[in-house]
């Protein structure tokens, strides 16, 4: 890899410096860099790990992720993507099945794969594009001039850990739920908003390794207490023999936290032995992670700094997605960085970026604003099952405006009726209130 670049003007760019800095080669951070190399911006991506590596994470992806893998030219007809139909829900004895909707303006089939080697495609991609990855390079914290604007980042790289600056303009914060770049900007997080916490372990499965849904479970209970989950449980396929196992909870401050490792081995004790979903069968380690939902960390832009994904608390408060909204905002920060580099003026370079903040806003305010809602009175205290009562179950309409409900699956106009009535929903709900950014 070339340890020099080219900005857009043919200058040269040194190693140690670029027109972008991106922290953190996870979906939103690859996504960033992938975009403004294309956009013909020098991009250095600074990756604390090396690939592959593991995330916890469901390892699955709606209709809406794959639409976004296909715009940046991801081949998703490579080996090792499985497809699926849709979902299936399971409650109190029932269930049903959702396939993916045939909108036209999204592919009507979801897809699953490992997190173990999914991160190192879309980091190669970028790569590819012309972003200049550095591996074994952990961001300790940003560098800012005097008027505390950003101008790069401090790191330490390889085995020894050899401190190393890195200077740009921008720097975009992709670092994932630790937040470390926002944080030491002084963005703390919003402690109103919700914070959810999921566990998630492999199973070798030949029965279930191929089903054509994503299951879902809403009746689980607290081991601990007896009370309903507040939240579900999964079962993913992924194809190559195995299932990905696992349960989130967003537990509610009256009641406590949830014992994910006894609630999980509770579940699991009820599944089908031909379902080889035991201990015996167990592919990987039972491994945690939290899930900082609704934007809970604001605002977005702040002094050269944009948060994208997990940085800026953008998993979904509907279900706990959060790699599409990772490569949607990536997407979103480096069309609006590429446009401010091109602006004449630190003002009018200004301006440009404080529009990022306005179109996330304007994607997901209004939704999440909703979800954060319905997250703090239903699903914390009550869990899904509320949601999935017999009338809903026994209601194919009701079940599929749930399903476009909860996996946002409603962004383009169309004529079908389920999504006008979801976007109405949706446009009922007040706007967020924009928190004002640093002129600086």
């Amino acid at each position: 890899m070339p340890s020099t670049g080219r900005s857009q003007q043919g200058g040269a760019i040194s190693d140690d410096q670029a027109q972008v800095i991106v922290v953190g080669a996870g979906p939103a951070g690859s996504a960033a860099a992938l975009f403004l190399a294309r956009a013909g911006v020098d991009v250095l991506l600074l990756e604390k790990g090396a690939f592959p590596r593991d995330k916890v994470c469901g390892d699955g992806l709606t209709p809406r992720g794959v639409q976004q893998l296909v715009r940046m030219g991801i081949d998703i007809d490579a080996p090792g993507w499985m497809r699926t139909k849709g979902m299936r829900w399971v409650c109190a004895g029932r269930q049903v099945h959702i396939d993916w909707p045939r909108s036209g303006s999204q592919p009507d089939f979801g897809l699953t794969r490992s997190r173990h080697d999914f991160d190192d495609i879309l980091a190669r991609h970028a790569v590819a594009a012309g972003a200049r990855l550095r591996l074994d390079t952990r961001a300790t914290g940003p560098l800012t001039d005097r008027a505390g604007r950003v101008i790069g980042v401090s790191a330490v790289t390889g085995a020894d850990k050899q401190p190393q600056n890195y200077h740009a303009p921008l720097v975009i914060a992709a670092d994932g739920a630790s937040a470390r770049t926002a944080l030491a900007m002084g963005l703390e997080r919003d402690p109103s908003r919700p914070i959810a916490t999921a566990a998630r372990r492999y199973y070798r499965s030949d029965t279930r390794t191929h089903d054509p849904y994503l299951e879902l479970w809403a009746d689980l209970r607290c081991s601990r207490t007896g009370r309903d989950l507040p939240g579900y449980g999964w079962i993913f396929p992924l194809g190559d023999g195995r299932v990905n196992v696992g349960l989130g909870a967003l537990p509610h401050r009256k009641h406590g936290a949830v014992d994910l490792r006894a609630t999980l081995d509770q579940w699991l004790t009820r599944l089908p032995p031909s379902w080889e979903l035991r201990e015996e069968n167990a592919d990987s380690p039972l491994r945690s992670a939290a899930l900082p939902m609704g934007f809970n960390r604001r605002p977005q832009y702040h002094r050269g700094l944009l948060l994208i994904g997990d940085s800026a608390g953008m998993i979904s408060p509907w279900s706990g997605e959060g790699i599409v909204q990772a490569m949607e905002a990536g997407e979103v920060a480096a069309e609006t960085v590429a446009l401010a580099l091109r602006r004449a003026g630190e003002g009018g370079r200004e301006q440009a970026l404080r529009q990022y903040q306005k179109e996330v806003n304007r994607r997901w305010g209004r939704y999440y604003r909703l979800g954060n809602t319905v997250a703090d009175h239903v699903f914390a205290r009550y869990g899904y099952r509320p949601l999935l009562n017999r009338r809903v179950m026994a209601t194919p309409a009701l079940v599929r405006t749930l399903a476009r409900l909860l996996t946002h699956g409603t962004d383009a106009p169309s004529d079908d009726l389920i999504d006008t009535a979801v976007r109405t929903l949706v446009r009922m709900v007040p706007a967020p209130a924009q928190r004002a950014t640093s002129k600086r």
